[in-house]
């Protein structure tokens, strides 16, 4: 089983920087492509990012490209998601969520996809 822990959210003004952090409680935490997802109040889940197993590829949605990273640290079973030049549009339940199968060669973007997820951490952007 997989168990992961998102934190790091908050309130920020426009402009401003968070990082968030996923924490995993597994061992094969290193062969997983791992993602971020967020949703808005009224709005589905939408993908943010996602990183393969090594952290050597990485995909963006069109709406966070250049201003959000994705990243991992596997020695410490942790993704993250570093957000710069925060908009109110960027306001959301951010989740993070890792594959079943290990060692994935393709990094998908749709949430159906991903097995695991995590309970979310509220990002609050005023402007």
């Amino acid at each position: 089983q997989v168990q992961l822990i998102e934190s790091g959210g908050g309130l920020v003004q426009a402009g401003g920087s968070l990082r968030l952090s996923c924490a995993a409680s597994v061992r094969t935490f290193g062969g997983r492509n791992m993602a971020w997802f967020r949703q808005a109040p009224g709005k589905e889940r939408e993908f943010v990012a996602a990183i393969n197993w090594s952290g050597e590829s990485t995909v963006y949605a069109d709406s966070v490209k250049g201003r959000f990273t994705i990243s991992r640290d596997n020695a410490k079973n942790t993704v993250y998601l570093q957000m710069n030049s925060l908009k109110p549009e960027d306001t959301a339940v951010y989740y993070c969520a890792a594959r079943l199968t290990l060692y994935g060669i393709t990094l998908t973007q749709i949430s159906s996809e991903y097995t695991y997820w995590g309970q979310g951490t509220q990002v609050t952007v005023s402007s």
